[in-house]
């Protein structure tokens, strides 16, 4: 199990960069990455069409890289989170967390004992298909793995509190679109209301010491939100950030 890039990053005080990948699950896709100096991925498998065999292929991939990879699941099921961590992954994001009963019942999933009821297959992608100590490996992995809880309703925002205070929860990750959706105020980024539930989330999860995520798509919203508070920040996914390149530069060419 490599070094989590992510987690280090973040215990120095600065802000891990990441990006989302849900379109482009390519061979090639890791070394992409690894090549703008990334602290971490996102592989995504809520909204797209990547089971978990090409999930398994993604984090193969991405061993030789430096970035952390994580991957959301498309349900907090336990054969989903501990699938992906046998795979590879260095952490689990799941959407829509809204109490912390909930949260602690991924990070049960997600830790091996005596944190949690992961069970044990050693041996595998994890562990470069090397059986390790079994006692040194639990150790070492219960404390490199990252547990992201997504923000995405009002019942969330109320909760943020106590879901930082989860132990084991690592981040709250604003999912922005589907907050602004719950709250009735679709896409509405500079509504008051929102900005109200974004510094509440901040500061539920300064207030125990966990990180603060949230995703922009476009330089202005990464300013506007970085001053907000986020220490955490996934620019876009893939294939917003393929179309609009590509956009741009057809408009330079037929221009």
């Amino acid at each position: 199990m490599k070094p989590n890039r992510f987690q280090k990053v973040l215990a120095e005080g600065r802000v891990p960069v990441g990006h989302m990948v849900w379109e482009f699950a390519t061979r090639g896709m890791a070394q992409i990455l690894d090549s703008v100096d990334l602290d971490f991925a996102v592989y995504d498998m809520e909204h797209s069409g990547l089971d978990i065999d090409r999930v398994a292929d993604l984090l193969a991939w991405t061993h030789g890289c430096s970035f952390a990879p994580f991957v959301r699941v498309p349900e907090d099921k336990y054969h989903f989170l501990a699938r992906v961590l046998d795979a590879g992954a260095l952490g689990v994001m799941v959407a829509n967390v809204k109490t912390a009963a909930q949260a602690a019942r991924i990070v049960d999933a997600v830790k091996y004992p005596p944190q949690g009821h992961r069970g044990l297959g050693l041996g595998h992608a994890h562990n470069n298909y090397i059986a390790p100590n079994p006692v040194e490996y639990l150790e070492y992995a219960n404390k490199n793995t990252t547990v992201i809880c997504q923000i995405e309703s009002p019942e969330g925002v109320e909760n943020a509190k106590a879901i930082a205070a989860t132990p084991g929860v690592d981040v709250l990750w604003v999912g922005h679109f589907d907050l602004t959706a719950s709250m009735g105020i679709l896409a509405q980024f500079d509504h008051p209301e929102f900005h109200a539930a974004l510094r509440a989330v901040v500061s539920a999860a300064h207030k125990h010491g966990k990180g603060a995520a949230i995703q922009p798509s476009s330089p202005s919203q990464l300013t506007a939100w970085r001053e907000v508070g986020f220490n955490i920040l996934s620019y876009g996914a893939d294939s917003g950030i393929y179309k609009v390149a590509l956009s741009e530069a057809v408009g330079r060419i037929r221009g």
